[in-house]
């Protein structure tokens, strides 16, 4: 007979083996009903993993879908030659879109074209959704009944989050802007922009004129206050009434 192995270890094989995070109930469902371990025992097996992988080129991470095994970013240098697909590149307008969905959330198409000042192509939309980074969470309750967007946890799984709360603040991100601007523009995307053309073809340079990145930032700033912690806050907070018989009813995504 096979001795059973420790807690830890099931734990660990059960993660490396899994191609997607796993929750705290998900590896307690692995064990028969008389043999399962409670939270805290799995809590403080996962711990003891944890530690074990300091010296290692791996670590165990908790992000918003459970607990997953994930090369450190420290080794990215090393390892990014592995692919010979190069990172997917995107456009300032897709992040702008897409910062003002994770601070703003639920927002609809609309008020996300006020803030910018500029309209929404629905290429942006289309490639965030395909992304599963953002979905529709429901439609506010006014003429037209847009869609009303919101991130996803494959969006916090994406950039190592557990929760919105998580989000790095406004003034962080401020500051990069403002490094950025110290940046030595390469001579060769200085006559790009100069001459309205792109060096490669996801650079996308628009010819409508956008609001500053400071003004996007102080609308944002208004904004995160009142940012939701959760995904079952987040709809609760903006659940539309029940329907009447004669209205259709809205449909939310889970």
């Amino acid at each position: 007979m096979i001795e059973k192995p420790e807690l830890a270890l099931i734990l660990e094989a059960a993660i490396m083996a899994s191609n997607r995070p796993l929750t705290i109930d998900q590896l307690a469902d692995l064990f028969p009903e008389e043999e399962r371990p409670d939270g805290n025992a799995i809590r403080t097996a996962l711990g003891a993993i944890s530690e074990a992988c300091n010296n290692r080129a791996f670590e165990l991470k908790q992000v918003a879908s459970g607990f997953r095994f994930q090369v450190r970013q420290s080794m990215a240098p090393w390892i990014g030659g592995l692919w010979d697909e190069k990172p997917q590149r995107y456009t300032r307008a897709l992040l702008e879109t897409l910062a003002l969905i994770a601070y703003r959330q639920p927002i609809t198409r609309g008020e996300i074209e006020d803030i910018r000042g500029v309209s929404v192509s629905s290429n942006i939309i289309r490639t965030l959704q395909e992304r599963e980074w953002v979905r529709v969470v429901g439609h506010r309750d006014v003429p037209g009944r847009p869609a009303m967007f919101a991130t996803t946890r494959q969006f916090l799984d994406y950039f190592n989050l557990q929760n919105l709360n998580e989000l790095p603040p406004l003034s962080e991100i401020r500051d990069l802007e403002e490094a950025a601007k110290t940046l030595v523009i390469p001579e060769e995307l200085a006559q790009a922009i100069a001459d309205n053309t792109s060096v490669h073809p996801e650079l996308n340079i628009e010819e409508v004129e956008e609001r500053s990145a400071q003004e996007l930032f102080d609308e944002l700033d208004a904004m995160e206050a009142q940012l939701p912690t959760n995904f079952d806050d987040l709809i609760k907070k903006h659940m539309l009434p029940q329907p009447s018989e004669d209205d259709s009813a809205c449909d939310l995504s889970e």
